[in-house]
């Protein structure tokens, strides 16, 4: 028999456009440190950035997701800036 590739519990339309959300920051993130001119910088935080997305995978929290996405796209912005500056 087939297994499901759902979730076990059905995530509420809230949760899912957070769950979308947080996905979308992190593929930004991923797309911003691919410009990183250094292997070793951009090694270092390709994992910062995976190892923060995993511990903060089991967080349940509305306003503390929230948060984090702020944090996080707050980070991104920091990077790009840096990463412009860089190249000027």
């Amino acid at each position: 028999m087939a297994t499901s590739r759902l979730p076990p519990a059905t995530l509420t339309l809230k949760q899912f456009m957070r769950r979308q959300q947080v996905l979308l920051l992190y593929r930004r993130i991923l797309q911003a440190i691919r410009e990183v001119p250094n292997d070793s910088d951009r090694k270092y935080l390709k994992d910062w950035a995976r190892e923060e997305f995993k511990r903060n995978k089991s967080a349940t929290q509305e306003d503390t997701i929230r948060m984090m996405i702020t944090q996080g796209n707050m980070q991104l912005k920091e990077l790009e800036k840096t990463l412009a500056l860089a190249k000027s």
